[in-house]
């Protein structure tokens, strides 16, 4: 291996280190000459759901129903099969047992209680597609590949990760392992972490920014995004489908539809400030989702100065 190399794998290291010690994930291995890595780990999957209480039969069911909606094929694309994927996670996969028996919804995350999940982390995860390829990390909760995370040494630009993340959703690469993706990450350590979702373009991968006490700028990012219950808020809380275009939030979103639910629960009104491009129109979308289904028979009344 060159120096180069031994530099960029140190770097892989100490995240994976991170990643075990301090966020609390499984390392699953170097999966660099594992046949058969796939977006959904049956196995690990379905060792969850039966721990959860699912016979083999209803786990065989929902699983075929997440891997219809993961396909890609015909007309269908990363975007319909992601978003697909996504209406599964966030809603629950609805199975009927038998033809007699009634519907059952089978949970793919439990996102009430974060640590009742398998949060694990695979390294150099060989795809095999149209061309193969290799992510450097792959963040797995119950064995669904959430999370794929490009690294660079402290002398590459992050910049070089994005796109490397990009060229491998691309059709000619590995795009069917990314239908389950809901972030998508690259960094180094000195720039730090920026994240987006599935084919957000490079301008528009962002970096999270609050308040630290750790110093090295890449761990602070995997901590502020990647710890269990902020993964899974944010995937849970922050996604959204708009004509075509997957998004997620920023951070000031974040923080402001926090900071507005506060006020929802202590039924006080208030004012959220933004300025102009800040992302008003999604944080109204994220705040209204959350009091429909939070506060019993709530109305949200949206006013606007705009035509579209």
């Amino acid at each position: 291996m060159s120096a180069v190399g031994q530099r960029e794998r140190l770097t892989q290291q100490e995240v994976l280190r991170f990643f075990e010690e301090e966020l609390g994930y499984r390392y699953l291995g170097d999966w660099k000459d594992r046949t058969g890595n796939r977006n959904v780990e049956e196995d690990l999957l379905r060792d969850w759901l039966a721990r959860q209480g699912h016979d083999d039969n209803v786990i065989t069911k929902a699983l075929r129903e997440l891997d219809q909606a993961a396909a890609i094929s015909g007309s269908k694309t990363l975007y319909d099969a992601n978003r697909a994927v996504y209406e599964k996670l966030r809603y629950g996969v609805h199975v009927k047992p038998s033809v007699a028996d009634n519907t059952v919804t089978v949970w793919l995350i439990d996102w009430t209680n974060p640590e009742n999940n398998d949060f694990a982390v695979a390294e150099e995860v060989t795809v095999t597609g149209a061309n193969t390829k290799r992510p450097d990390v792959v963040l797995y909760v119950n064995g669904i590949a959430l999370g794929v995370l490009e690294l660079k040494r402290s002398t590459v630009a992050v910049a070089e990760g994005i796109r490397q993340s990009l060229d491998n959703q691309k059709p000619n690469f590995i795009q069917p392992f990314f239908a389950t993706a809901q972030l998508v990450m690259a960094g180094n350590p000195t720039e730090g972490l920026r994240y987006g979702v599935i084919e957000t373009p490079e301008k528009f991968w962002m970096e999270w920014k609050e308040p630290s006490e750790i110093e090295d700028p890449l761990a602070r990012g995997l901590y502020q995004l990647c710890r269990k219950e902020r993964l899974l808020e944010v995937v849970h809380d922050f996604i959204v489908f708009d004509a075509g275009t997957k998004k997620t939030c920023r951070h000031n979103q974040f923080f402001g539809v926090r900071a507005a639910q506060e006020h929802v629960r202590r039924r006080e009104g208030g004012i959220l400030w933004h300025t102009q491009g800040s992302g008003k129109s999604l944080t109204m979308v994220w705040l209204a989702k959350w009091i429909r289904e939070k506060v019993t028979d709530a109305r949200v009344v949206v006013i606007t100065d705009r035509t579209e």
